[in-house]
């Protein structure tokens, strides 16, 4: 078991603790927080050790999860990079382009290795679809949410719609020619709405809408390719595969067949991919548990983190 330590017992941090806890794969040591009444009464409450000062925390463990605001991001993994610590650290990966590349080069130059938590990735949805994703050329993402006051610090797009773009990017391999995007200010500082076309230099063109202001959630994907439509539904934990196929020629009275205009004839195929139930953060927590122990590459890496980062901040470039 891997000693773990934790840095940032808020919301999201709360619920890392309770799985690195009960993992298999790791030994949770303590936890830190700056504000060490919220990290003493986390303590008196839950049993979990507080280490008031940092570097105690730091020198007890081999993995540190990063889960603090984003803008401490890039402090706490440069301490994890000093100490020879492998590291979990929180999707934005950082607060600034600059600040992701600085980490991604000192991880490789010290053999760190790290995982950026797109948790997306580990959605039981998209792991049963993904494998029936190949070269898509139209894709269209919607990812709504009611309003909630915690995190309309940052834009839209840095706290919803880069889920979206981790996503985006790992299933088109082809770099991005063209970015268009506008958003709105609506009961925040920051935009609430925003609208991203992103072009591929493959010819893949797809389209986000995010929202943190609607009165419905949704969280959808629909993926278009050649012969197929793939729908991936993130909230409800479901996947549809439609493709087309050539029509048998002695097809049956159940089978849906279609005739285009040129006389050809095709077959129409549903599928309803498998679709274990899970806990996507635990997943994600013991897969770079693997990744470290049996030296293996991390499903999130620190590259992908930052191409992410890359284009949501070139969306809000363009929206500001």
């Amino acid at each position: 078991m891997l000693k773990a330590g934790l840095v940032g017992a808020g919301h999201l941090g709360k619920i890392h603790l309770k799985l690195l806890n009960e993992s298999s794969e790791y030994q949770l040591v303590g936890f830190h927080d700056k504000d060490a009444e919220n990290g003493k009464k986390l303590e008196a409450e839950l049993g979990y050790t507080y280490f008031e000062n940092f570097d105690d925390l730091l020198n007890e463990i081999e993995m540190l999860d990063i889960v603090t605001p984003t803008i401490y991001h890039y402090d706490y993994a440069l301490k994890a990079i000093e100490k020879g610590l492998h590291f979990f650290i929180e999707k934005p990966v950082t607060h600034t382009l600059e600040q992701a590349e600085e980490i991604v080069a000192l991880c490789k130059k010290n053999g760190i290795k790290a995982q950026v938590g797109h948790v997306e990735r580990y959605n039981p949805a998209f792991i049963g679809a993904k494998a029936y994703i190949q070269n898509p050329m139209f894709i269209e993402i919607h990812r709504l949410a009611e309003f909630n006051p915690r995190g309309t610090d940052v834009s839209v797009v840095l706290d919803l719609m880069i889920h979206d773009l981790d996503i985006l990017l790992s299933v088109v391999k082809s770099p991005v020619k063209n970015i268009h995007a506008s958003g709105v200010c609506v009961v925040s500082k920051t935009p609430d709405i925003a609208n991203a076309r992103i072009e591929f230099e493959n010819g893949c063109v797809a389209n986000l809408t995010t929202s943190r202001i609607s009165m419905k959630a949704m969280r959808k994907s629909r993926f278009f390719q050649k012969d197929a439509y793939i729908s991936v539904d993130f909230l409800e934990k479901k996947s549809e595969v439609i493709r087309m196929k050539e029509a048998p020629e002695n097809p049956t009275p159940f089978d849906m067949i279609i005739e285009n205009s040129e006389g050809e004839k095709n077959q129409i195929l549903f599928e309803y991919p498998n679709i274990q139930p899970n806990n996507a953060i635990l997943d994600e927590l013991n897969s770079f548990a693997k990744a470290i122990t049996e030296n293996k590459n991390v499903e999130v890496s620190l590259e992908d983190g930052t191409e992410a980062l890359k284009v949501a901040l070139e969306i809000m470039k363009l929206i500001s």
